[in-house]
C-alpha cells in the first residue's frame, strides 16, 4: 500500500481526471451530489467558497496496492481502506469521492476531498508526507497486506523525476558498495556514473554526521534513498578502512604550512571536488592550537577592559 498526496487549486481538472479514465468507477461519495461530474464539481466549489483565502482547496490522494493483494481487494474493501486511511490522516468532516481505476495491473483508487471542511475550516496538511508513510505501514500490518521486499520490484520505466534519479542512485550505491574498500573508492566509482557524494558536518567542526547523494539537479539524504545508506551504516561497512581515510587526510593537513590570510582558500563541500580526501579534509587555513589560544587571550583581555571601564564609570 502506497499513498501519494497532492494539492491543487481547481476541482474541475481533478474530478475530470479521476472520473474520465476508461473503466473508472465511482465507489463512494460523501457530501456531494453524485448524479454527474458537474454536480460533484459544483458541490466542491460551493463549499470551498466558504474560505476563499485558501489557494489550494483540492486534496487528491492515490492509494495503490500490490498485485499480490488483488484477490482480497473488493470494491467494499477498497472503500473501507480509503475511509480508514482518511480518518488516520485526520481528513474528516468534509466532502470526498472515492474512485477506482482499472488502467493498471495493480489495484488503486483515487480520493478527491475538499480541504475546506463542512464548517469552513482548513484541514491541516502539516507533516502529511511523514504521516502518510506511517499510516500506510499501519494499515498494511493491520489488514495483512503485502510488504514489498526491497526496491527490486520497482517498475523503473514508469518512474518520473525526482523518483527516477532517486532509484538510479539507490541502484548505483547498492552495486558499488560491495566493490569498494573505502569511501574514496566508492566516490570514484559513483562519480563515473554521474553521482556525487556530499558530507554534512557538525557545526564548524570536522565531525561528519550525515551524507547526501546528488545526481543532476537532485540531492537526497542517504537515509531518504534507503535506510542502509545513512552515513553511520555506510561508514560501519568500511570499518577501519573508512576511518583510515579520515585519519590520513587529517595528518596531511596538520603537516601543511599555514597560508597567509589573503591566500586562504574557501572550504568547499561540493561533490565535484577531486577525491574523497577533500570532502573530509579540514581546510588548510584552519588555525593551529597556538592561534586559537592567542585569539581567546585577546577576547578575554578585551572583556576585562570593558568590565574595568564599566566599574570605573559606576564608581565615578
Amino acid at each position: 500500500m502506497i499513498g501519494k498526496i497532492r494539492k491543487g487549486s481547481g476541482f474541475k481538472g481533478c474530478v475530470d481526471y479521476v472520473l474520465g479514465k476508461q473503466q473508472a468507477v465511482l465507489l463512494h461519495a460523501d457530501g456531494v451530489l453524485a448524479e454527474s461530474r458537474q454536480d460533484i464539481i459544483r458541490c466542491f466549489c460551493t463549499q470551498a467558497s466558504m474560505n476563499p483565502r485558501l489557494g489550494k482547496p483540492v486534496g487528491h490522494i492515490a492509494l495503490s496496492y500490490s498485485v499480490n493483494d488483488a484477490p482480497k481487494l473488493t470494491d467494499e474493501k477498497m472503500i473501507q481502506l480509503a475511509q480508514e486511511y482518511m480518518r488516520e490522516m485526520k481528513i474528516t468532516d468534509t466532502q470526498y469521492i472515492i474512485v477506482r481505476h482499472q488502467d493498471r495491473e495493480h489495484p488503486h483508487v483515487h480520493i478527491v476531498f475538499n480541504r475546506i471542511d463542512n464548517n469552513g475550516k482548513t484541514i491541516s496538511d502539516r507533516n502529511d508526507m511523514y504521516r502518510n508513510e506511517q499510516v500506510c505501514k499501519k494499515l498494511k500490518a493491520k489488514h495483512g497486506l503485502y510488504f514489498a521486499k526491497g526496491k527490486e520490484l520497482v517498475k523503473r520505466h514508469r518512474l518520473k523525476e525526482p523518483d527516477k534519479s532517486k532509484y538510479e542512485i539507490y541502484t548505483a550505491v547498492r552495486n558499488e558498495i560491495g566493490k569498494s574498500k573505502s569511501w574514496r573508492q566508492l566516490q570514484e566509482r559513483l562519480a563515473e556514473k554521474g553521482i556525487g557524494i556530499r558530507f554534512k558536518y557538525k557545526g564548524r567542526t570536522d565531525e561528519v554526521q550525515g551524507i547526501s547523494f546528488t545526481k543532476g539537479a537532485y540531492t537526497f539524504k542517504g537515509s531518504e534513498i534507503d535506510r542502509n545508506f545513512s552515513f553511520s551504516k555506510l561508514d560501519k561497512h568500511f570499518g577501519n578502512a573508512g576511518m583510515d581515510t579520515v585519519e590520513n587526510s587529517r595528518q596531511q593537513i596538520v603537516s601543511a604550512p599555514i597560508l597567509e590570510p589573503e591566500q586562504t582558500p574557501q572550504r568547499n563541500d561540493s561533490p565535484s571536488m577531486g577525491g574523497l580526501f577533500s570532502l573530509f579534509d579540514v581546510s588548510p587555513s584552519a588555525p593551529s592550537d597556538e592561534e586559537i589560544d592567542w585569539s581567546l587571550r585577546k577576547k578575554k583581555k578585551k572583556k576585562k577592559r570593558q568590565l574595568r571601564s564599566c566599574f570605573e564609570f559606576i564608581v565615578r
